[in-house]
């Protein structure tokens, strides 16, 4: 199973099991990370200005998520030019979900409170990370044997997180939000329906004479 550069598991095997689209892609399926910061990366800016701006992942009709692991192992650019999200340099896919991905519960924020969030943000894999050979994909940045991730995030719950970084537990595994989540979730709800109450003026009035 992958894991966090602490050592402890982050509930997947393969990150790009569970990634969803790059968070530079545009509606239009062009990359807005070289257009936008091509001083970061100029071979990689010139080769999509040459391309319009076209994401070499997204032209092509399958994703990675709609391939075998032993595709996404192969090189940066396959011998019919086809891309995965785990060969492009700059991918980054952060989950805007408010929903564990594990449980199903929800967030709930209460406005002006300093109350710890239900969810928290979950690590599949680290940008900058150097992973290990058996679980490697290449990448010009990285050296011989070791290579680059990317970052990508999903959201847990706080008691899902727990359980996965403290044991075998995985993010797609079948389960109930656990019944301390529930109740945390149910008393947010309840207080999210008396601060929402209507009152009309009559009954403030009548209050403020009694």
């Amino acid at each position: 199973m992958e894991k966090t550069p602490s050592g402890t598991a982050v509930g997947v095997d393969d990150p790009y099991d569970h990634a969803g689209l790059c968070d530079h892609l545009t509606d239009e399926g062009l990359c807005r990370y070289a257009f936008e910061h091509p001083q970061h990366d100029p071979e990689f800016a010139r080769e999509r200005r040459e391309d319009e701006f076209a994401c070499p992942v997204a032209r092509e009709a399958g994703t990675a998520s709609e391939r075998t692991t032993e595709e996404r192992s192969d090189s940066r650019a396959d011998s019919d030019g086809d891309w995965n999200w785990s060969d492009c340099p700059h991918f980054r896919c952060r989950n805007r979900d408010r929903r564990c991905i594990r449980c199903g519960l929800e967030e709930r924020r209460i406005a002006h409170s300093n109350e710890r969030p239900l969810l928290e943000e979950h690590h599949l894999s680290y940008a900058g990370e150097l992973r290990s050979p058996s679980n490697q994909t290449q990448s010009d940045d990285a050296g011989e044997g070791e290579t680059l991730s990317h970052e990508i995030t999903v959201y847990l719950c706080r008691w899902c997180h727990a359980k996965v970084h403290k044991s075998w537990a995985r993010i797609h595994d079948d389960v109930n939000p656990d019944p301390e989540a529930i109740a945390e979730a149910e008393g947010r709800r309840s207080r999210e329906q008396v601060e929402a109450a209507f009152e009309t003026a009559a009954d403030r009035y009548d209050d403020s004479m009694e």
